[in-house]
């Protein structure tokens, strides 16, 4: 007994070691987790959202990995993404903190608002009237948002949420995206720190900084459960927005 102990000690460490390995290989190179915490993705992404990122959408940078190590410079494998994605990315102010957004201006595009109106390359977005949208304030009344489908040059299409007739960031100068970056912007146009924020905001955002692309929802809550009301998980619980792609919720 006295030797058999300790080899199913060494086999049970091997084990969760071999386990911890292909957790850490597929976050690092397959899909990662990502919970959204603000409403600033309203109303396609809701905060208690649960959603995979595929790491491999883009290729790898050293923000690909756990604390992004400075490995490498640069993206190995780089693959260019596309108008529309919804992107999960580092701040670029401190290289750190996760942020996720709608890629709306790749490489040398203008971009521009105007009357709460996109504008990439001196070209309106296609804008149309898609009803209000409730949302409940802090108190718990309900508020009507105006919502409009934006459709991308490319095709892509998707719900925005204009809360205020004329808010800050509803005209703004020209943003040319510089090289290597690309410029963000929620789809909560008017509760969105983005690249129309250029101090203190997001600015443009070096492709390096770049995890992967939103995919797959998994799970979603309320929130009106805590962690330790196990009673309460089901009420709280979003069904209807489980097990879902990305383009599906988009509508």
């Amino acid at each position: 007994m006295s030797e058999k102990q300790p080899s199913e000690l060494v086999e049970n460490i091997k084990t969760i070691a071999y386990a911890l390995l292909i957790a850490l290989v597929i976050r690092a190179f397959l899909f990662q987790p990502f919970n959204i915490p603000s409403g600033s993705m309203l109303p396609t992404l809701l905060v208690g959202d649960y959603l995979f990122v595929s790491k491999y959408s883009y290729g790898y940078s050293r923000h690909s990995f756990p604390f992004s190590p400075p490995l490498f410079s640069g993206r190995i494998l780089e693959r260019t993404p596309k108008r529309g994605d919804i992107v999960v990315f580092k701040l670029p102010t401190d290289g750190s903190t996760d942020y996720i957004k709608r890629l709306i201006g790749l490489p040398g595009d203008r971009i521009q608002m105007r009357g709460g109106v996109l504008y990439i390359n001196d070209q309106a977005v296609s804008l149309a009237p898609r009803g209000d949208y409730l949302e409940k304030d802090p108190m718990g009344n309900a508020i009507q948002i105006r919502q409009f489908r934006e459709t991308m040059p490319g095709g892509v299409s998707y719900n925005v949420l204009d809360m205020l007739m004329d808010g800050p960031v509803d005209d703004t100068g020209i943003f040319t995206v510089p090289q290597g970056h690309v410029f963000m912007m929620g789809d909560n146009r008017d509760n969105s720190s983005d690249s129309r924020v250029p101090n203190g905001g997001v600015g443009f955002v070096p492709m390096e900084n770049l995890v992967g692309r939103a995919e797959f929802l998994f799970f979603s809550t309320d929130g009106s459960a805590r962690w330790w009301e196990f009673w309460r998980w089901i009420q709280a619980a979003r069904f209807d927005r489980m097990f879902r792609s990305i383009s599906s919720i988009q509508g």
